[in-house]
């Protein structure tokens, strides 16, 4: 990656339209006037690297599922918490690892949570039943949760406008490709390893990888955070803890066959706690001291935008590699490897849009955004229709294979167009300060949806086949599920460049 720091590559505000130019500049806050680090490309990759290997956990997990089941003997309640359960814990941390991050601590959290995040993945490869592989992926989720919002805080810390926009545009480049490679890249290790000890070294291959990223954080990540020291509030931290928890736990624990109806209490108790935590941190903020949630960040109608728009959307987006997978080796009897490369058109094609849309963001704002959901529609439509219209027999596999991947491919090129622009959006107006902090909630509403979208497809696919339906019937449920939560997020896209078509100093209000 090539040094920016020269003057060819200085922010060119030239290329935003004014209100995005405002919303830049207003995004520097204090720091603005502070000049930039010339090592912030370098800390930019390490940040990549870091949020490349603790994503792509949300999703190589997918293929190993088949090999842990048979493994281990995990019930459909562990296997559920094996996939969901990493994005429970890693949603619960994130608001409070942002919080202590602004506070003063974001390069011991960043390095912390790697060396934690690399110890949880050794539990887990050496996990002897289901039961302790549940409990690593969990501690694994937490630390993942200690080291993103660090990530995001950074990239606003250390860079402003356009190169903002396009630092964003790599990072969604990351999240994209990171989630769609995961199956590839444990498909291809399971295949070496064969099924009964690959899924191990699924989750074993992040010792060294961390090992690598940690000896340059050491060396690049700045000490210490630029801008005022915030209070901690942590009674806020707990309420919205224990908020996320309620939220995420009946969706989590959502199997399809067999569940507690009793779960849905839970949503009652996220409901008081959702209260409780408006009710303290009002109240905090009339003493004069810092709410945990930042209603100068709550404030800004971009940031309740996006942040909606991003629970929904991830809600669809990351549970179409689970059900898509399982398809492919349960239905169609492929190897984990043989699902993993169907995933790859997808992970081309995302990361090349995202690596691109940072210019196009500071250039279209929303519309960008409401163009990529519209394509992600479309590809998510054709593979639905390829598994129910294709006729599923052996001699068809390779025919839904092929058509699966262009599918994917379009729905990939949409998506990359959709999670880096509206995280530059969301977060265009944040100032530096609440870096950290605002980058965490967006990421909260990101993990929420995840563990949703998850549960409600899982729990579609396993209701469906329970009752007798084909592996493709069920799969086709489960595209309808993810097509239904793009559409929401779709709408709220359409919304929100409404607005700022009337009136783009309206982004703020």
């Amino acid at each position: 990656m090539t040094d920016s720091s020269s003057p060819s590559a200085a922010p060119d505000h030239r290329d935003l339209p004014t209100g995005h130019q405002r919303a830049a500049t207003a995004a520097d806050g204090p720091a603005g006037d502070q000049a930039t680090d010339p090592r912030r490309w370098k800390v930019l990759a390490v940040c990549l690297s870091a949020g490349f290997v603790t994503l792509l956990d949300v999703s190589i997990v997918n293929v190993a599922m088949p090999s842990i089941q048979h493994s281990l003997h995990a019930s459909a309640t562990s296997l559920q918490l094996v996939v969901a359960g990493y994005t429970l814990a890693f949603g619960l941390v994130l608001v409070p690892a942002g919080r202590l991050g602004d506070a003063g601590s974001r390069r011991f959290l960043f390095v912390g949570g790697l060396v934690a995040f690399a110890v949880a993945s050794l539990a887990a490869g050496l996990s002897p039943t289901d039961e302790w592989l549940a409990v690593a992926r969990l501690f694994q989720g937490a630390c993942a949760g200690l080291v993103s919002p660090q990530i995001t805080g950074m990239i606003q810390q250390e860079f402003r406008g356009y190169e903002r926009a396009r630092a964003f545009g790599m990072f969604g480049a990351t999240v994209g490709v990171a989630t769609a490679v995961g199956p590839l890249l444990g498909g291809v290790i399971i295949q070496v390893f064969g099924e009964d000890s690959g899924w191990r070294w699924v989750f074993g291959i992040n010792v060294p990888i961390i090992a690598v990223v940690l000896v340059a954080a050491l060396r690049v990540v700045p000490r210490g955070t630029r801008g005022r020291r915030a209070g901690l509030d942590p009674g806020g931290l707990v309420l919205v803890a224990l908020t996320t928890v309620a939220v995420m736990v009946p969706f989590v624990t959502t199997t399809g066959t067999g569940d507690d109806p009793a779960r849905w209490w839970w949503l009652l108790v996220a409901a008081l706690g959702a209260v409780a935590t408006i009710g303290w941190e009002r109240r905090e903020a009339r003493v004069g001291r810092d709410p945990v949630l930042a209603p100068d960040v709550l404030r800004l109608r971009s940031f309740r935008f996006g942040s909606l728009l991003g629970l929904a959307y991830f809600a669809g987006f990351t549970s179409v590699f689970l059900v898509v997978t399982l398809y492919l080796q349960d239905g169609l009897g492929l190897s984990a490897l043989q699902a993993g490369l169907v995933g790859l058109p997808f992970a081309i094609a995302s990361g090349t849009s995202a690596l691109l849309s940072g210019r196009a963001v500071a250039r279209w704002g929303r519309p960008l955004v409401v163009v990529g959901l519209v394509v992600v529609v479309i590809g998510l439509v054709g593979t639905d229709t390829a598994i129910r219209v294709i006729d599923a027999q052996p001699g068809d596999a390779a025919l839904v294979c092929v058509v699966v991947a262009c599918t994917q491919c379009v729905a990939g090129a949409g998506s990359g167009l959709v999670i880096a622009p509206n995280q530059t959006l969301t977060l265009a107006e944040v100032p530096v300060r609440y870096a950290g902090v605002a980058g965490s909630m967006l990421q909260v509403g990101q993990r929420i949806g995840s563990a949703i979208g998850i549960s409600a497809v899982l729990s579609m696919d396993y209701g469906a086949l329970a009752s007798g339906a084909s592996q493709a019937e069920a799969v086709g449920k489960g595209l309808l599920v993810t097509v239904g939560l793009v559409l929401v997020a779709l709408v709220i896209a359409v919304l929100d460049a409404r607005v700022r078509s009337r009136d783009p100093a309206e982004s703020s209000t």
